[in-house]
């Protein structure tokens, strides 16, 4: 996802740290294994063959910011590139997948969910200040300023949304990838004071309910937690592997 939405956003022609690039690998006329690089640096590997030495060959003098994909193809990867070094966010997740037509709505009697730029903005810059201080906490990384850009791209791309209770905001949720048939859920936030409440699986049934209405066929998302996990499980969503997230925080060159 993240790489086929970025490539719709930012096209390949460079100039954003987002803009993509493509090694490919062909056998008999077929296409058997694809590597995405962002131009900061991040590395997608999609790679079932398991060609490591061909894509350390491709990767030798670069630098890499990190690696995310499926946890099997990260790890044998990251032996291959030599990144023994802990990252500054470094671990595997659940990868959940649901199809929308199997979306299983919650009561959501009193509540309505509205766009990011319907809410405070000093609200939604601490509630994702918060949320990466509590699931991605980067090294060296000042949580309210990446807050402030991240909201930022948030509001121009319209990707979030904000829970309501009544006339409270109660919850966040969003999308970190999108493509017209699917969606990549991101940013899901409840602050502690409502969680254990319903509010997150209310949030992301009415945002899935809204992309579907739209045309998407499918999402997909990894979690950060148990909680999490039962909230997504709660409206449908099914556990179909795992996902590695590898970002360092002083980016690595790859060395032959």
């Amino acid at each position: 996802m993240f790489p086929l939405s970025n490539l719709r956003r930012h096209g390949m022609a460079g100039g954003h740290p987002r803009a993509m690039q493509f090694w490919l690998r062909w056998k008999d006329g077929a296409l058997t294994d694809v590597l995405p690089i962002t131009e900061e640096g991040m590395v997608f590997p999609q790679c079932p063959t398991a060609p490591w030495g061909e894509v350390k060959t491709v990767l030798t003098g670069r630098i890499v910011k990190g690696l995310l994909g499926d946890s099997a193809q990260v790890a044998a990867l990251r032996t291959a590139l030599g990144l023994t070094q802990a990252g500054g966010i470094d671990g595997a997740e659940p990868l959940y997948q649901l199809k929308l037509s199997n979306l299983e709505m919650p009561d959501c009697t009193g509540f309505t969910l509205r766009r990011l730029s319907d809410a405070p903005r000093a609200l939604i810059n601490g509630w994702r200040s918060a949320y990466l201080s509590e699931v991605l906490p980067m090294p060296g990384q000042d949580p309210d300023m990446q807050a402030e850009r991240d909201v930022d791209s948030y509001l121009e791309a319209d990707s979030h949304r904000v829970l309501y209770q009544g006339e409270t905001p109660v919850a966040m949720t969003g999308f970190n990838a999108t493509l017209p048939e699917a969606v990549q859920i991101g940013g899901v936030y409840t602050p502690p004071a409502g969680r254990s409440k319903g509010l997150a699986r209310r949030a992301v049934a009415l945002h899935l309910a809204e992309a579907h209405a739209h045309g998407a066929e499918k999402a997909v998302l990894f979690a950060a937690s148990r909680q999490a996990c039962k909230a997504y499980e709660a409206i449908g969503f099914n556990r179909s592997g795992d996902f590695t997230i590898l970002v360092y925080e002083h980016p690595q060159v790859i060395y032959g």
